[in-house]
């Protein structure tokens, strides 16, 4: 890695690409859900069940990927540019094994793990066709994620940016054929949609593969493939883990909460799957600064520059907030408008409305996670997160979701109360650890000399 590059991250350079990659990851998403509903809202319906399954996956497969992230830009921050280089080869490696494993998993059990769901009987062909499919090629998004957070830890975040892009418009592409059925070819539906999403990012690693072999200046040692370098694999599983609990513990709590929502029946599930939708364009911008927020925390930590460190998380914290509060107030301002994009059902649109008004209140709690859990676990303190995350996703989130709307009947409302509770307690207790500055002490990479 050049002086140059590193002299060329800073917040900005590092987050734009990131956002916009992103955005288009969550367009992607969006594009399904916007194209099947013009085939059918219980297809929109099945594939909303089935991505829970299926996020809940891509978390474990991130453990690797997080992991990673960390420990390179802690290497390079320390100036060991031989040690990062064997890091991702390491990771590589690592998340090539796990995720061959949970892709076979995946595509045996994946009836059964929708009977669980309690999917409804309308939906179960083609929420179990999506989950085959996808689930079953899930490895490739492992892959993805892996290589990625190498590529944008070493500061080429334009390079995943532009992958993205290209996979956005192969999925699209594919969406439009198996939906619309143009020059006489089949109409597939779910399934197309699936195949689509599959061979998009396949060709998507292939690429962002290629790029990151060109851009790291530091010969890759391959002689590490497949032999599992004991002492970076430690370090990966000691943040990568601890890391995955809590994003595991999260899915879980969700999956909980989406189980409760089938008791409201199909139309409530629907409308969950189009405000999730919407309100992940107002994630995205907490989301892309905690990212980048991190890559340079992990430089900074590794340099031995603390207070470097310390300021830059409140800074991006501030910044986190006051976007994501006036993004959630356009969105709630243009709510009937863009829930008219998915629905023409005034009950969903009426509905979804509230709560994504209701997101003025959500988002900037859930900044202070994204922000300073990202901020923690680039400093190498990956723990405390974990425990208060498990204890408030399932003491706050699923029991309220429960109690106020299932219990008192609140419905999905009360299921956003309880979002909300669950985001601000977490986030000002990780505030707080945050300026206790424990994680000082907590660094995975030892400077040299």
């Amino acid at each position: 890695m050049s002086k140059q590059t590193i002299k060329k991250m800073t917040l900005f350079t590092l987050t734009w690409p990131i956002f916009i990659e992103l955005l288009l990851h969550m367009f992607m998403g969006s594009a399904d859900t916007l194209m099947l509903s013009q085939y059918s809202d219980n297809s929109v319906a099945a594939v909303g069940l089935a991505n829970q399954i299926l996020n809940m996956v891509i978390v474990m497969f991130g453990f690797i990927a997080v992991g990673t992230s960390v420990i390179i830009a802690q290497f390079l921050g320390a100036k060991q540019e031989k040690e990062a280089s064997e890091v991702v080869i390491v990771s590589i490696t690592a998340n090539i094994v796990f995720s061959l494993v949970l892709s076979v998993v995946l595509f045996v059990f994946a009836e059964r793990f929708l009977i669980w769901m309690n999917v409804p009987p309308e939906l179960m062909d083609e929420a179990l066709i999506y989950t085959k499919v996808v689930g079953g090629f899930s490895f490739l998004t492992a892959l993805v994620m892996t290589v990625g957070a190498a590529i944008k830890s070493y500061g080429f975040t334009k390079d995943a940016m532009y992958v993205t892009i290209g996979m956005n418009i192969l999925n699209i592409l594919g969406n439009f054929i198996s939906i619309y059925g143009p020059f006489g070819l089949p109409v597939l539906g779910v399934e197309g949609v699936a195949i689509s999403t599959a061979i998009s990012r396949l060709i998507g690693l292939i690429i962002i593969t290629v790029l990151l072999f060109k851009r790291i200046e530091h010969k890759l040692p391959f002689n590490l493939l497949f032999r599992f370098h004991k002492g970076h694999l430690s370090k990966l599983l000691k943040i990568g883990v601890p890391s995955a609990g809590e994003h595991l513990a999260y899915n879980t709590s969700q999956l909980l909460i989406v189980y409760f929502i089938t008791m409201l029946g199909t139309e409530m599930l629907t409308t969950r799957v189009y405000t999730v939708n919407l309100m992940m364009f107002i994630l995205v911008f907490a989301s892309a600064i905690a990212q980048g927020t991190q890559i340079l925390i992990g430089h900074k930590v590794g340099a031995g520059d603390h207070n470097g460190a310390y300021q830059l998380c409140m800074r991006s914290l501030r910044y986190s907030m006051v976007i994501s509060l006036g993004m959630a107030a356009i969105i709630t301002l243009f709510s009937d408008s863009l829930f008219g994009i998915f629905t023409d059902n005034q009950s969903i649109i009426a509905l979804g409305g509230t709560l994504i008004m209701l997101c003025m209140l959500l988002e900037p709690g859930r900044c202070f996670n994204l922000v300073i859990i990202s901020s923690l676990r680039a400093a190498g303190d990956v723990k405390f997160p974990v425990y208060l995350g498990i204890a408030s996703m399932f003491g706050v989130s699923v029991t309220l979701a429960y109690l106020l709307g299932i219990h008192f009947g609140l419905g999905l409302i009360g299921v956003w109360i309880a979002f909300i509770a669950d985001e601000w307690l977490r986030g000002l207790l990780m505030l707080w650890r945050w300026r206790s500055r424990v994680w000082e002490r907590m660094t995975f990479v030892k400077q040299k000399g």
